[in-house]
């Protein structure tokens, strides 16, 4: 957010608030046993929003203990440089009969599915859809000072 000052200039770039609005439909990149059907991620007014759609072509994977929706950690896809949060976040993940959470590296980008729902597990063959919204880090370091000030 620009701080309006007396007798600052107005410009394009104080005029835009530093975030990006792009948008990407490829560049994910599918972690051992998974495939990536589709991807995409969108920037619009500082909110940046990524889904991806993957398929287990690995083995299922169980719940390690029945009825607690515990799953041993497996990553999913990698995000694209550029598409991933300013720290570590959760999203969801689902597949029309069970659904759970996912975690998503700020450092590395991978999408970790964590958990799932009821005694279903995740099947070899499964369609997964992986959704996750956060806020954009913008164009400058805010901890940096603005260089449009005077």
């Amino acid at each position: 957010m620009t701080v309006w000052l007396a007798g600052m200039r107005m410009t394009a770039d104080r005029l835009m608030d530093h975030t990006l609005e792009d948008s990407v439909s490829s560049g994910a990149t599918a972690a051992t046993d998974w495939s990536v059907v589709s991807f995409e991620g969108r920037k619009v007014n500082g909110i940046t929003t990524i889904n991806a759609f993957c398929n287990r072509t690995g083995a299922a994977i169980a719940e390690l203990v029945a009825g607690s929706g515990n799953i041993t950690d497996t990553a999913m896809v990698t995000l694209p440089v550029g598409w991933r949060p300013p720290s570590n976040h959760e999203g969801i993940w689902g597949n029309g009969t069970n659904d759970g959470s996912v975690v998503i590296s700020s450092t590395t980008g991978i999408i970790t599915v964590r958990s799932t729902s009821g005694s279903a597990g995740i099947a070899s063959g499964s369609n997964c859809r992986v959704s996750a919204s956060w806020i954009s880090e913008n164009g400058r370091d805010p901890r940096q000072p603005d260089p449009l000030l005077p």
